[in-house]
């Protein structure tokens, strides 16, 4: 639009500005009552070419509608079967997208790895176990010696009441890879640690394995699958490989608590549900994560002190 005059007397651009035209080539009136439209010129859009061509050479004739007619101004530039073949020439302005991302924004998973953060929120199926095992072995080749943080609320591959929702094969397969991680693993607990999940707790780093205050865990035999329709001989067999998966279990979780073999499979018997204490007791965790737990703890008196106190005096033999 550098090639516009403007005309003082009527305040409206002259057509040069469309068509390029020499200055003095168009005159204005000045009487002013019309002023001559500025469409955004593209060279490169024949329509847009045409109008300006047509607002230059008789801008009146082509503000003005056609006497008696009820056709409307430039209808004549759509006859052109050229023009119509034509599409126009829009620029792209950055109004509409100047507050879209460049990228898709990062998923949460993604956004807990920056944290070196994994993440076990559901029961370990294929699809889990490959997401875990693919960030852990991302983290150690972004640095093999920095820490990395196991959170843990799933059910392992059982559900509470011992449903099978997934083979042992996939518990193990987690716990393999952090035995080969060359680095540190802290384990937290937060909502629930069952099976095979209580036993990637227990796994973490010894005085690094920690539980919410009222999380839980839980250590079951596993059951065998759903035989339907299988021949009996399959059945055996499938039964067989439960057992040894739950000899294998009870090993893992002897070595990581620091219990006997016995014990474990003593209370593994039936369901064994504990709560952060029971957990912390039985060796699973070293610590639970109560904000200010233990300066409570340490400030809160003993029975005695609390009878001395109050002026109870403690009869011997009661």
């Amino acid at each position: 639009m550098a090639n516009a005059n403007l005309c003082f007397r009527c305040s409206s651009m002259t057509a040069e500005a469309f068509s390029g035209a020499p200055r003095g080539s168009i005159r204005c009136s000045g009487l002013g009552p019309k002023r001559v439209p500025m469409p955004p010129l593209n060279p490169k859009d024949p329509f847009l070419s045409r109008l300006a061509s047509l607002a230059a050479s008789a801008p009146s004739d082509a503000l003005s509608r056609p006497s008696a007619s009820d056709t409307p101004p430039y209808l004549d530039l759509f006859e052109n079967p050229i023009l119509m073949a034509t599409p126009g020439q829009a620029e792209r302005t950055v109004s509409y997208n100047e507050h879209r991302p460049r990228r898709p924004p990062p998923d949460l998973p993604s956004l807990l790895l920056h944290g070196r953060i994994v993440y076990i929120g559901m029961p370990l199926v294929p699809a889990v176990t490959e997401l875990v095992i693919a960030e852990l072995m991302y983290l150690q080749w972004m640095d093999p010696k920095d820490t990395i943080y196991l959170y843990i609320n799933s059910t392992g591959t059982t559900r509470d009441d011992g449903e099978t929702v997934g083979m042992e094969s996939e518990g193990f397969a987690i716990y393999d890879a952090l035995m080969q991680l060359k680095n540190e693993i802290q384990t937290v607990a937060v909502g629930a640690a069952i099976g095979h999940a209580c036993l990637l707790l227990a796994s973490g780093k010894k005085g690094r394995r920690y539980m919410m205050p009222h999380a839980k865990a839980m250590i079951q035999q596993p059951r065998v699958p759903s035989s339907g329709q299988m021949p009996a001989s399959d059945v055996l067999i499938r039964a067989k490989e439960v057992i040894n998966n739950r000899d294998t279990l009870v090993k893992l979780l002897a070595r990581h608590t620091g219990n006997s073999v016995e014990k474990v499979s003593q209370v593994m018997r039936r369901p064994f549900y504990m709560d952060s204490t029971k957990a912390k007791e039985f060796g699973v965790i070293d610590k639970i994560l109560w904000r200010g737990q233990e300066k409570v703890m340490t400030e809160v008196a003993s029975p005695e002190e609390w009878d001395k106190k109050a002026g109870i005096k403690v009869v011997d033999g009661m």
